[in-house]
Formats: C-alpha cells, structure tokens, sequence
C-alpha cells in the first residue's frame, strides 16, 4: 500500500463537490492558501482526541453544536457570542446532568460548504446549478451568483481565522465564568412554561453556593474562568482541505489545519471516494455521519480504513436516523462495531432525520421529533448496554424561528417571523437550552441505573 499524501484524494472518485471553470485561478487559490498559517494546532487536536476518548468510555460527554452552514453576510461578532454563550449554557446543564465533562465542538469556523440532493435547482422553469455554500458560489439565484468561484475559499479562511480568534479570547478572557453562564441560565427557567426546569437550576446553585463556601471559587482558580472550545466541520470542499493540511513536526503525522475535528457526511462515505480517502490520512479526531442506508459491511471497511489503529477518540459514528427510525438502525450498527472490537464514540444528530416542509413551504424540524430521536438514542444504548457518548445539534444563539414548538412554541405560522438559514432550519437559543435540560434528565437517569448496578 502506498504512502498517503495530501494529494492521495485527487485519484479517487469525488462528488458534492464543484467544478471550477477557471483553473488557472483555482491553482492560484490553493498556492496562496497553502502558505498561510493553519487556523489550528496538533497539540489542539491531540487534547480533543484525548477528551473522546473519555467519552467512548462514558467519562466525558461530547456537546457538538453550531450552524448548519455559516455565511458570509450574516458574519458577526454579536452572532458568534450568541452561540458561544448558549453552547456554554448547554454544556453546564448537561455536566450537572451527567456528572463528567463535556466537549464543546462548535460547527463554527469552517462550515462553510453544503452537500446538496440534487446537482441543479429549478425556479419558474429555470435550471441553475445548486447553492453549495459561501465557501464555493452564492445562494441570489442567477447564473453568475451559482458559478463557483475559487477565490471564495480565501474569504471563508479569512472569517474562519476572525471566528477563532474571537472564541479563543471568549475561551480564556473570563466570558465563560460559570457563575456567569448560570446566572444567564437561571433566566431561561424564570419564564411560567419553562417552570419544570427550575429544580435542577437551583440544584446547580445550590452546587455552586456550596463551592463557594468550600473556598472553591471563579475568582480564587483559573478552571471555573476557562473553557477549551474546539471548532468543527464537514470536509467537503477537499482543494480547500489540501490547502490548509500540514505537517506536524512533533510527530510527524499530517495535521488538516482548517478544524480541529471533521466530519464526513452521509453523502460523502463511499469508502473508496475521495473524502473518505483524505479523512483518512490526517491525525485529527474524525466524525462519520451513518443514517440508514449505512450497511454493516460498509461500517465495517469504513472504520478499518478511517482508524486503522482503532485508535480511541479518533473515530465518532454520528447516528442520524429519524424519529421512529432509531430502533430498526442503531442495533445492527451497534453489533457490527461490536463484532469489531472497534473503539468508537456514539453520537446523536437528531437534526437531520427530522426535516420536513411545513404548509407555509418552509423547510422545519419539529422539537418534539429531535427531542424523541434523542430519547430514542439513548433508549437503545440503555438496552444494548453501550455509550450514548454526545450529541450534534444544528443551531444558533439568536432567537430566529425555524424550528417549531419548545417552551415559547414556535408555530407554522411564527416560521416566516425570522426564518434566516441559508440552508436547514436549525434551534434558537431558547430551544436549545431545553433540549440540553432535556437531555440531561436522560444523562442523570442513565447514571443512576449504573450506580444502582454497582450497589
């Protein structure tokens, strides 16, 4: 078998991916890209690998959330703090709930690129070539607007290093205090119909009280003031992957430079193909989408090919099913990794099973079908005696209205109020913040099942 190469990718079959029209631009793009610095570090990636690893084993709990696909006009500071903040809300419910760690992972910084169902799209009778991201051409539907344009994956790097640099100083400057992002949680629970959520809120204040008094505080140790956040998204566009792919001196493994974990989508895991191909070849912990047409044999060379090693923390199996689908999926999934003796993190996208079209004619995703899916997920993990190890949310901290119900109960009819993705419709902040409290009664519950095991 050959040395892989950053290049390895090119000799294999590539879809969802454009066609450059101009490729002596396209060359220029990627030698310009190819000197710029990596948006992130090996030893960034390694502390990750090490934190899933936990949670393969049930000592972490893995929390991935973030856009469906960034953009460039909707690019804030305001917008990155919003999320920033609810993540961070999301993550100590879930804590408290689980009584470990959680992972922060956000979609941010380099979700960029759009895998879509169909090459074109027809409006009115005329054919155009899709939408496939700001990383790739524009979603203004005319024939210049969807030519895809190489010189767009200099302006994502560009957001994508912006991005960073924000959450970085989020991360460390004393935004993340956790008497902070609980007290802008316990606002969230004031409200008459998110009442049921007040108990454990002030169970986390009465733990943080206590701390407190125990002399365990944010101003007296640095850990309460600080977070290790990491970035994520879809390896989609491979030039742009190639291009920001580096050597790690230290030991010599390649590094891609544009995340700290990637993913390969449902439409991209052919195992001879070209994204598996690269995902393959690069040190960074790597997620797999698996959805129904996932057979055992493919799981099965999938994850020979993507951690050879089985190496734990590299590989998380992201299960996307539907509501009411997990049970005829999950099982067999599960046997074929264990007949494997594969290390694997087991994580849950209840986002993507979940689309459909409201009456409006807006796409929408129900919160009680994402809240079931996710029931449904650990139900089947509770039964087989394995890891529910995280879940991946599609979601924003503004207060937009794509997904209906939730506590404020967004309706039909509330969608068109601020329906604002380029792409998939995806949870406001208040939506999420109950899922977490949601999910986190299933953490809790799951953990004392096993301590009542071990009496």
């Amino acid at each position: 078998m050959s040395e892989w190469q950053k290049t390895s990718w090119r000799s294999k079959p590539r879809v969802q991916m454009p066609d450059y029209t101009d490729a002596a631009a396209l060359t220029a793009v990627e030698s310009q890209l190819s000197k710029y610095p990596p948006l992130v570090f090996a030893g960034e990636a390694r502390k990750l690998k090490e934190s899933l690893a936990a949670a393969s084993r049930g000592e972490a709990f893995l929390l991935q959330g973030g856009d469906c696909a960034e953009s460039f006009d909707q690019f804030s500071a305001n917008a990155i703090r919003d999320t920033f903040k609810v993540m961070l809300q999301m993550a100590m419910v879930l804590t408290y709930g689980a009584k470990v760690p959680v992972i922060k992972v956000g979609r941010m910084a380099g979700q960029f690129a759009k895998p879509r169902s169909a090459p074109t799209e027809t409006v009115d009778g005329v054919e155009l070539p899709s939408y496939r991201g700001d990383i790739i051409n524009e979603l203004d539907f005319t024939s210049d607007a969807r030519i895809p344009d190489p010189a767009k994956m200099l302006q994502a790097y560009t957001q994508s290093a912006a991005t960073l640099n924000l959450l970085r100083a989020f991360s460390t400057g004393g935004y993340a205090d956790v008497h902070q992002v609980h007290q802008w949680t316990l606002g969230f629970t004031e409200g008459e119909k998110a009442a049921k959520y007040r108990e454990m809120a002030n169970r986390i204040s009465d733990t943080l009280d206590f701390m407190k008094a125990a002399g365990v505080d944010s101003t007296r140790t640095n850990a309460l003031q600080t977070v290790s956040f990491y970035t994520s998204h879809e390896s989609l566009l491979l030039e742009y992957e190639e291009a920001l792919t580096r050597m790690d001196s230290t030991s010599g493994k390649w590094l891609a430079g544009s995340g700290h974990m990637l993913w390969i989508g449902d439409r991209t895991r052919q195992p001879d193909g070209a994204h598996v191909e690269f995902l393959s070849g690069v040190m960074n912990p790597i997620g797999l989408k698996c959805g129904p047409t996932t057979t055992a044999e493919d799981l099965k060379v999938l994850m020979n090919k993507l951690n050879p090693e089985n190496e734990a923390g590299r590989l998380t199996l992201i299960a996307r099913f539907g509501a009411g689908k997990v049970g005829e999926h999950l099982p067999r999934l599960i046997k074929t990794v264990q007949e494997e003796g594969a290390n694997v993190v087991w994580s849950c996208d209840p986002m993507h099973g979940n689309t459909i079209k409201s009456a409006s004619g807006y796409k929408t995703r129900p919160f009680d079908s994402v809240l079931r899916e996710v029931q449904e997920f650990f139900a089947i993990h509770r039964a087989e005696g394995t890891v529910p190890g995280g879940v991946h949310f599609e979601m924003t901290g503004q207060d937009v209205t794509e997904c209906t119900g939730g506590v404020r109960a967004v309706t039909e009819e509330d969608l068109s109020a601020r329906y604002h993705t380029a792409c998939d419709p995806r949870l406001n902040a208040s939506q999420s913040l109950e899922l977490a409290f949601l999910v986190a009664e299933e953490l809790s519950a799951l953990r004392d099942e096993k301590q009542a095991e071990a009496v």
